[in-house]
């Protein structure tokens, strides 16, 4: 511990948000990817974080480098927390919760990821936050929101996606339902958590005030369910499992191609592109949509006859040159030599000071007059200490030093 920061020197935070600082308490995606993103667009983003309680992202999902499962060697949180400073703070102890106090006293915004009632219990729950801030905004983030008879609930992504009817649609009529992969409805989360974010500031604007944000990710995901919620809303029909089959495209599907896990998705939404299918590959099969439905199975068979016997890229440029709508199947790998994600400088390359050489994300929209910026991966665990309490907060290095040694700072 210095009188200054030991970190390198951070440039001054330009984009749509400079000016803007966050304070956040959460763990795995759906609280820290808005942090992410505020980063991404010039916020200053001060992750509040203990030793005693890591997040998993640091602790428990690959990868990590060289298989050492250690905080600081976390691929995983490098990556979904670019951008951001880390400040360490064991806020089950009193001058830890006080000093996280002081710190969101600054902020303009509080995120928070945890089960309803955590963060109250700390001393850090909207209403008395807010009661010496009133500007500011908190946003909640959590399975199924602050209140109601399940708000309580454990679970994972995989969970709500269960929730949420996703996986009831997925798999073959005959078969199991199949779990969506990854926490799918945390990342749809994430966007709305953003979006509200942006609107209490605006408001904030308007009329000084803040406001508490509370995001059910259940509910998030439900707005990616709206036709099959209108389905049985308008006409009581439950929709089921149809594999890979739509309701109005036929063909509809994914098929084997030449080569080792090779694969092309291929959909057919009128009878104009069906015949240019049929004329290209000389498949034979009903002329209407509704007879190709129903022939899915044969028609089916006969694409992947076609498709298996020629190169996947060979498929897409031909079905492509009759204006037909085709597209690889890649690979994750093939995502880092996409030529598409390339030229929108997808993946841009950081130096992280444990794991090396890396790439993060970008977000997936442009800002023309102020675009986004990923210099820095996720930091390393109270890489910024010094920095949050003693440039921000004021305390002297001799306050800092004891407060270490009274486990304030765990």
């Amino acid at each position: 511990m210095t009188e200054i920061a030991t970190r390198p020197a951070i440039p001054i935070r330009r984009g749509a948000l400079r000016g803007l600082r966050v304070v956040e308490v959460g763990f795995a995606a759906a609280g820290p990817l808005v942090g992410k993103y505020l980063a991404n667009f010039g916020a200053e983003v001060i992750r509040l974080e203990s030793r005693l309680a890591a997040d998993v992202f640091r602790t428990t999902y690959p990868p990590f480098k060289d298989g050492i499962v250690e905080p600081d060697r976390a691929g995983m949180f490098a990556f979904y927390n670019d951008g951001k400073r880390s400040a360490t703070l064991n806020l089950k102890h009193p001058k830890g919760a006080a000093l996280a106090r002081a710190l969101i006293r600054t902020a303009d915004v509080f995120v928070e990821s945890f089960t309803p009632g955590t963060v109250a219990r700390l001393g850090l729950g909207a209403e008395e936050l807010r009661s010496d801030h009133p500007g500011l905004i908190v946003l909640s983030s959590c399975n199924q929101g602050q209140t109601g008879p399940h708000a309580f609930h454990p679970g994972y992504g995989s969970q709500l996606s269960a929730l949420a009817g996703f996986v009831q649609l997925l798999g073959e009529p005959d078969s199991t339902p199949v779990l969506l992969y990854g926490p799918y409805i945390d990342y749809v989360a994430v966007g709305y958590g953003a979006i509200a974010v942006l609107a209490a500031l605006e408001r904030r604007k308007r009329t000084g005030a803040g406001c508490t944000i509370d995001l059910s990710q259940y509910e998030a995901g439900l707005q990616f369910l709206t036709p099959t919620i209108l389905e049985f809303a308008a006409n009581g029909r439950i929709p089921g499992r149809a594999g890979n089959a739509d309701a109005v495209a036929a063909p509809h599907g994914v098929y084997r191609c030449r080569g080792a896990d090779r694969w092309v998705a291929l959909s057919v939404w009128n009878d104009a592109e069906w015949r240019a299918l049929r004329d290209v590959t000389g498949i034979d099969g009903p002329a209407t949509t509704a007879g190709r439905r129903a022939a899915r199975a044969q028609l089916d068979e006969r694409i992947g006859a076609w498709t298996g016997v020629r190169d996947r890229d060979e498929v897409v440029t031909i079905l492509r040159r009759k204006g037909l709508r085709a597209a690889p199947v890649l690979s994750i790998s093939e995502l880092f030599s996409d030529a598409q994600l390339a030229h929108r400088a997808m993946w841009p390359a950081v130096t992280h000071p444990t794991i090396g050489e890396m790439h993060l994300m970008a977000p997936p929209f442009r800002l023309s007059a102020t675009p986004s910026v990923q210099e820095r991966p996720g930091p390393r665990v109270g890489a910024d200490n010094d920095h949050v309490f003693g440039e921000i907060l004021g305390l002297s290095l001799e306050e800092r030093r004891t407060l270490e040694r009274d486990g304030v700072f765990q």
